[in-house]
């Protein structure tokens, strides 16, 4: 089958469900997005997967579930959303023994399939129906706006511009101890964002 990578463009709040997330996945050959509401949890562990450098001081569920997959001697290939059946997605997980080169698929809720994806650096697909059934595409100017509301999500510069970097790693390593972990992303974004200007 013609499978259509996607690339993840963002985690928002879900401006359709109270305390729900939007994750939105891009079809990069044509701009189209697909939007997939996800719960918090999820979306904290997506997040933390993507930003390699913060690490929670006892793992999380995925991220125990990356350790038994490697322990096992197996990789994680890929992920392919396959279908969407009254606007629930549903996706496929493959992996791969190194030593043996046998394959396994398992069945997962997107969101969990794409917070292993990113702790794997594995591609993430969809078909091309998925895509005509839940596909949206945007407008230069909307694609704007949903990168605001990423980049609002994840910082609240006015309240962390003002504080030196030695507190704002003090701030950092604290939030990570108290597994805060939507502060710690915050802090993490505003360090890179002096970093930058450094640089």
């Amino acid at each position: 089958m013609d499978y259509k990578q996607l690339i993840i463009r963002g985690i928002s709040y879900s401006q359709t469900q109270s305390g729900a997330y939007a994750l939105l996945l891009e079809h990069e050959e044509t701009n189209v997005k697909l939007p997939v509401v996800i719960g918090n949890f999820e979306a904290q562990s997506i997040s933390l997967g993507l930003e390699k450098d913060i690490h929670p001081p006892r793992p999380l569920t995925h991220d125990l579930f990356t350790k038994f997959i490697v322990s096992t001697n197996y990789k994680l290939i890929s992920v392919i959303i396959y279908q969407i059946v009254d606007g629930v997605f549903f996706s496929n997980i493959n992996f791969k023994n190194s030593e043996t080169e046998q394959e396994l698929i398992l069945d997962a809720r997107t969101s969990d399939a794409v917070a292993m994806a990113v702790r794997f650096d594995a591609p993430i697909f969809t078909t091309q129906q998925v895509l005509n059934e839940a596909g949206i595409l945007l407008e230069l100017e909307e694609v704007a706006k949903e990168d605001d509301v990423f980049s609002e999500t994840l910082s609240s510069e006015d309240s962390l511009t003002s504080i030196s970097m030695e507190e704002l790693q003090k701030l950092l390593e604290d939030a990570v101890k108290e597994e805060d972990f939507d502060t710690a992303l915050e802090i993490q974004d505003e360090i890179k964002r002096r970093k930058k200007k450094i640089d």
